[in-house]
């Protein structure tokens, strides 16, 4: 790993759990100094704990990525802590309630869209600047699947993920001649606290989630987390505006 490799800096949103803690913890195993950022206290230190006890450096920012302000501060904390920012992982995100178009809440969509979308958005305006500032850097968004393809009952949900991949697309086109490419990764069935939720971590609706997947079990988060490395770094210098599936082979179906 060269020097300018280890001085790189990287934010996570959603920093605390799942994807997002094995994505921060990636990056800080790749010599990456990490901002995790997350609305959860508590879990997002444990991160954070969790970077320092490996040897690594990292520091927590409480952010809630629905509000515009406090992603602004969350940018402008990292670069004032560590002078710099080349990467970034978007990934902060919710799943909303359960229910068909015509009953999903005006409360429920407005949130959903205020964190997955509007959030990924909201960053991404404030780290581009910081990445022109020192030559480029990478960007990577969390969408879904859901992105891809229909999902009933997730109505918010899955126009959050397909706006996400638009967003990346347009973005990756607005900024490829400035050395800063845009990405999306398009998880599958991954075994976080989300698929907890819509299982109520039963055996039952675990096994009826892995039946979803063609290679035939969940993914793990470090294997997303793998995939955003990927999309970081230099091997991946041709690629940008794509939504990279992480899924087992779910839209392939």
């Amino acid at each position: 790993m060269s020097k300018q490799e280890q001085t790189k800096v990287a934010i996570v949103t959603g920093g605390s759990a799942g994807i997002g803690r094995a994505t921060a913890l990636a990056f800080a195993r790749n010599g990456r100094k990490v901002a995790v950022a997350d609305i959860n206290v508590e879990e997002g230190q444990k991160t954070v704990d969790m970077i320092k006890d490996e040897g690594y450096e990292a520091f927590f920012i409480k952010t809630d990525v629905g509000k515009h302000d406090q992603v602004k501060a969350m940018v402008e904390k990292t670069v004032e802590k560590y002078g710099r920012l080349d990467c970034a992982f978007n990934n902060a995100g919710i799943e909303g309630e359960q229910a068909p178009t015509a009953d999903c809440s005006v409360e429920n969509w407005q949130r959903v869209i205020d964190i997955n979308l509007n959030g990924v958005w909201y960053s991404m305006k404030y780290e581009i600047p910081e990445m022109l500032k020192t030559g480029g850097g990478s960007i990577v968004n969390m969408a879904s699947v859901a992105g891809r393809v229909g999902f009933t009952n997730i109505p918010a949900y899955t126009a959050s993920k397909h706006g996400v991949n638009g967003l990346t697309k347009t973005a990756a086109l607005e900024y490829a001649q400035q050395n800063i490419r845009v990405n999306a990764v398009c998880p599958g069935i991954i075994k976080t606290k989300m698929i907890d939720r819509f299982t109520g971590g039963t055996e039952e609706g675990m096994e009826q989630m892995k039946s979803m997947e063609p290679i035939g079990r969940m993914g793990d988060p470090e294997e997303v987390a793998d995939a955003v490395m990927f999309l970081c770094s230099k091997k991946a210098s041709f690629i940008t505006g794509h939504p990279l599936v992480v899924d087992g082979g779910f839209v392939a179906q």
